[in-house]
């Protein structure tokens, strides 16, 4: 018998506002929008690693921070493990019951830290907001959660401006995963980082999925990073999904227009 997926996204859209035009001698001005996201819809599976891939600006981190119900869309629905989590506002979604079930990984690890709590502060936050932990219980589930991401115990009394660029980007994946969310997104986590540093950060996020049978949407322009890391991929092109399939057969033998134009720009190194 076939698994129910662990989160569906059915015809999801959303828009921001954008400079209007002047009308009537420029007393008035007619609004302007964009539809960042156009009727997207797939699924993730438990367990199942998903990219989802595209220029810049063609609505990935949009679509990235509806799912984790960081911003409100316009229509469309999002389920998951059967539950709807569209019709509630990205506001109340932070007192949800499931908000732990789903975590962020944002781009900047540095950007994305308050640069007055220590990284054990960091890790706690989240803990303390939304399991309501004392201080016992949080006291190791930090601990935990910073040798499974492996920070030494002595880094969790430093401040982010004590950290290298790869300790930050760990103490991110630590903090997303401390409350044990069940689908980790992850939006461009390694873009920030030296080479040396993303193979590193990379090959924790894949032992980290097989170890804890996390699903994780994995944001990138990166396509040999997400050919790498994912199991099937999406591509989208001006808010829309074009294109979608396993990794390996998406680039290498691509159907659509656009995935053959990405896949051929991604670097090919001959021995």
């Amino acid at each position: 018998m076939a698994t129910a997926p662990l989160l569906v996204v059915e015809d999801l859209a959303a828009r921001y506002a954008l400079a209007g035009t002047p009308v009537l001698g420029g007393l008035f001005h007619r609004q302007r929008w964009l539809r960042a996201v156009d009727g997207v819809s797939f699924q993730i599976a438990r367990g199942e690693s998903l990219g989802l891939v595209g220029e810049s600006g063609c609505g990935k981190s949009t679509l990235a921070t509806l799912i984790a119900r960081l911003g409100d869309p316009l229509s469309g629905r999002i389920l998951f493990d059967g539950a709807e989590l569209a019709t509630r506002t990205a506001a109340s979604a932070a007192h949800a019951p499931w908000r732990h079930r789903i975590q962020m990984v944002f781009q900047d690890p540095f950007d994305s830290l308050d640069p007055r709590r220590t990284v054990f502060e960091t890790i706690a936050l989240p803990l303390r907001h939304l399991l309501g932990l004392g201080a016992d219980a949080l006291h190791q589930c930090v601990l935990e959660a910073a040798r499974r991401v492996q920070l030494s115990p002595e880094l969790l009394q430093r401040r982010p401006h004590e950290l290298s660029g790869g300790q930050a980007a760990r103490v991110n994946i630590a903090r997303a995963l401390a409350p044990g969310p069940d689908l980790l997104i992850l939006d461009e986590p390694t873009a920030a980082l030296d080479v040396s540093v993303q193979a590193g950060v990379l090959a924790l996020l894949d032992r980290l999925r097989r170890e804890l049978g996390l699903a994780m949407l994995f944001v990138s322009h990166d396509l040999g990073v997400v050919r790498l890391l994912c199991e099937r991929v999406l591509v989208m092109r001006e808010g829309r999904i074009v294109d979608e399939g396993p990794a390996r057969q998406l680039f290498d033998q691509p159907r659509h227009p656009y995935t053959a134009a990405l896949a051929a720009a991604v670097p090919r190194f001959s021995a």
